[in-house]
């Protein structure tokens, strides 16, 4: 071969053009996340959609006939409907409660977990065993706790002489709801510990020794070395914890169902009642769609802030 043809030759074949698929994307990519797709569209995407129509619908259990369009009729009637505006008002309360009695406690747990104790690896075990329960467990277990003739919350109380008479933690309309905010808190606290763990572990050692070397105490180092470095994840752990316990179903109907009087009736548990025990999907489905409105907007809080902090 001559050394004019060799020097014709490009060095590297050129690269082809990827094959554009769906809105400019790429074809094989698309190809490849489809298995992943398939089951968020059929578990995610369609249930949202058909929740999103069935609220501007008249639809109701047991009818044969068609269902009709009614416009904003259901939303209109849940603007007036006190039952909804007495269980948003409970689920902010439960959400608040929840959310910042189970960051304190995590934070406590996560700064004692921290330090270099012995068997400390036993105790990091024994604080995820919350997490590894099912709710339906935790609601039964505590429901056995909550008892008032068999539950061991009421014969500790009596032997330690803090009560006479046995309580009815989840009958009564004054203790109940605070009864499961403590469930929800002690349920949630390993996710939270385990996000505020990892922070700390985070955190540089080099800058705590060198507060210590310049005089700083305990509280001074962490109010300004270790919390600077957490509040990024403070502020999107708290922000989804308080999102999660808002929509919070399984734990407090299986403590409660809503009762007593529906002092502890949350938004979910509202439209569970309204979907399955009176028919009324239409109204049911409106209701569900306000909630994640609701969580749209704290969402939208979450990623501006995300967003400021990384800026």
């Amino acid at each position: 071969m001559s050394a004019t043809a060799t020097a014709r030759r490009p060095a590297t074949r050129p690269t082809e053009p990827k094959r554009k698929g769906f809105l400019g994307l790429d074809r094989d990519g698309l190809l490849l996340a489809v298995p992943a797709l398939i089951p968020v569209v059929l578990f995610s995407m369609y249930p949202l959609l058909r929740g999103i129509y069935l609220g501007f619908t008249d639809a109701e259990a047991g009818r044969n006939s068609q269902t009709s369009f009614t416009g904003f009729d259901n939303y209109t009637q849940l603007l007036g409907d006190s039952y909804f505006w007495d269980s948003f008002r409970i689920g902010l309360i439960w959400a608040f409660c929840v959310t910042v009695l189970q960051f304190f406690a995590s934070l406590g747990l996560a700064l004692l977990l921290n330090q270099k104790l012995r068997l400390r690896w036993l105790a990091r075990t024994l604080a995820l065993v919350p997490w590894a329960m099912p709710p339906v467990v935790i609601g039964i277990m505590w429901r056995l706790v909550y008892h008032p003739n068999a539950g061991i919350l009421n014969s500790t109380l009596k032997d330690l002489g803090i009560i006479d008479s046995n309580v009815e933690w989840l009958s009564s309309l004054s203790l109940a709801l605070p009864a499961v905010i403590v469930v929800g808190v002690w349920s949630g606290m390993p996710q939270t510990t385990v996000v505020l763990l990892a922070g700390l572990q985070s955190v540089s050692e080099e800058l705590k020794e060198a507060a210590a070397v310049d005089g700083a105490g305990p509280w001074q180092r962490f109010r300004n070395v270790t919390w600077p470095a957490l509040r990024p994840i403070v502020t999107a752990m708290t922000t989804l914890d308080f999102i999660w316990n808002f929509n919070s179903f399984s734990l407090v109907y299986v403590l409660t169902e809503g009762g007593p009087g529906g002092s502890t009736r949350l938004p979910m548990l509202f439209a569970y009642e309204e979907a399955f025990r009176y028919g009324n999907y239409g109204y049911a489905a409106a209701l569900g769609n306000a909630m994640v409105l609701v969580i749209a907007v704290f969402v939208v809080f979450y990623l501006r802030r995300r967003y400021r902090e990384e800026g």
